[in-house]
């Protein structure tokens, strides 16, 4: 399959040589980008797209989420509580999950990110009721590959349930023996580290307040034996750092360096409550900048620019649905631009910078070098914004436009391995409405059932 997309007005790169170029054709063959010029000629079997006045940018790479958080957003019980309170307070309806909650939790998740320019997103799924299946990741690459988007799932974990000092009710954790099969099962069945791949699987124990440090380093070893990454939550708020301290004798950068948790192989989470000697020893390693989740939760705001000249990989996501309470990736790189400046005024990234990290960042912090570029033989992972709108009038700068102005997240078209995947805003591949009713009545149902037998 062949696509032309005719006379782009500006196409950001993100390239070696930061090029932009203004008024240039795309062509793409099967699943990657085959040329980048003026005046591309095409034979009649070529499908070709009209550009004019359009911005194009490589597809935004969320580097953290919790799908199955789609069916929990604005539930009363847990609204304006900490990190931990509405930990507590969620896993009682979280308690509840099954399959088909996942799939569709899935599916939504993966519809707000293709509407709003994400191309690529990773998963940290690490809840497993005791009373339901324990093949739930499955339903998330079975949704993946329904929408088609580009999807890297992480078999989380939570094995310290309350009964041996974590926060988690013993009812959603698993044994280590289960955790360590499974993780197994996916990469043996799952993993393809072929060029373009479209599903990848990484090992991600949920943070150091819900797993055992037996659990860290047997899922370090596991990773490293078979050639995943290793993904946790790290450094998130204050709890977290008195409960390492408490339990461990050690502050959560300490706790991952003992347990082997440092390396180009290994993405954090949030990364907040972190000093500057710390900053310098996670250099290497990756950071998913959380904004929205971050503010919510009242977490504080994660040291950006530090971790960057320190030689972190940035990346930006949304976090899960129940603590942004969107997947919106567009309006991420928004929140992430003016945090950055709220922390660090003037010596703030600038809009290029911002939107980099959210695009190639998001690709390094995920071990790739096939995606988060537009240039010759890479992905061709393209989303096209139309500007063109009152909204935008008297901005002379398009990427500052992106990032600071706009009325609407929703993106002219998304173009997800070569595939039209969203186009004027709507999902192209499945229903979205169709998904919106079912999502919306398991969502109702789970959350009724856990209210009914409380009383």
């Amino acid at each position: 399959m062949s696509l032309l997309l005719k006379n782009i007005s500006k196409i950001i790169t993100f390239d070696d040589k930061k090029q932009i170029l203004d008024s240039e054709d795309i062509l793409i063959k099967d699943n990657q980008i085959h040329s980048i010029g003026k005046n591309i000629i095409v034979d009649q079997n070529v499908e070709v797209i009209d550009c004019s006045n359009l911005l194009a940018m490589p597809g935004f790479v969320n580097t953290h989420h919790h799908f199955y958080q789609s069916l929990f957003r604005g539930i009363d019980e847990v609204q304006e509580k900490p990190l931990f309170p509405w930990l507590v307070g969620l896993y009682e309806f979280w308690k509840h999950l099954n399959p088909e909650a996942v799939y569709y939790g899935a599916l939504v998740a993966f519809t707000e990110l293709l509407r709003t320019g994400c191309t690529t997103s990773m998963d940290h799924h690490y809840l497993f009721p005791n009373n339901t299946s324990g093949k739930l990741i499955d339903e998330q690459i079975k949704a993946a590959s329904k929408i088609g988007m580009r999807f890297h799932a992480t078999r989380g974990s939570m094995s310290l349930g309350k009964s041996k000092g974590g926060l988690p009710p013993d009812n959603v954790v698993q044994t280590e023996d289960v955790i360590l099969e499974d993780s197994e099962r996916l990469i043996n069945k799952y993993h393809d580290n072929s060029r373009f791949s479209m599903q990848k699987i990484a090992l991600a124990p949920c943070s150091p307040f819900s797993v055992s440090k037996n659990l860290m380093i047997e899922s370090q070893k596991l990773a490293r034996k078979k050639g995943v990454m290793l993904h946790t939550h790290l450094a998130e708020t204050k709890d977290e750092e008195d409960f390492c301290l408490n339990m461990y004798g050690k502050k959560p950068v300490d706790l991952m360096e003992e347990v082997k948790w440092i390396g180009s192989d290994v993405w954090f989470a949030h990364v907040i409550h972190v000093n500057a000697d710390e900053i310098k020893r996670l250099k290497g390693c990756g950071v998913s900048h959380c904004p929205s989740s971050n503010m919510k939760l009242s977490s504080g705001i994660c040291p950006t620019t530090d971790l960057l000249n320190a030689g972190v990989k940035l990346s930006i996501a949304v976090d899960g649905s129940a603590s942004n309470d969107a997947s919106n990736m567009w309006e991420e790189v928004r929140r992430a631009y003016l945090l950055n400046h709220l922390k660090y005024g003037t010596k703030g990234l600038n809009a290029y910078e911002v939107l980099k990290c959210a695009t190639r960042g998001g690709a390094e912090v995920l071990g790739r070098d096939d995606i988060g570029i537009l240039s010759k033989g890479k992905a061709a992972d393209i989303v096209l914004y139309d500007l063109n709108d009152v909204a935008y009038a008297g901005c002379h700068n398009p990427l500052v436009g992106l990032v600071t102005c706009g009325n609407s997240s929703l993106v002219k078209m998304t173009i997800v391995n070569g595939k039209v995947v969203v186009k004027d805003g709507k999902l192209a591949t499945l229903d979205e409405n169709s998904i919106f009713k079912k999502a919306n009545k398991i969502a109702n149902d789970l959350v009724k059932y856990e209210r009914e037998n409380r009383m």
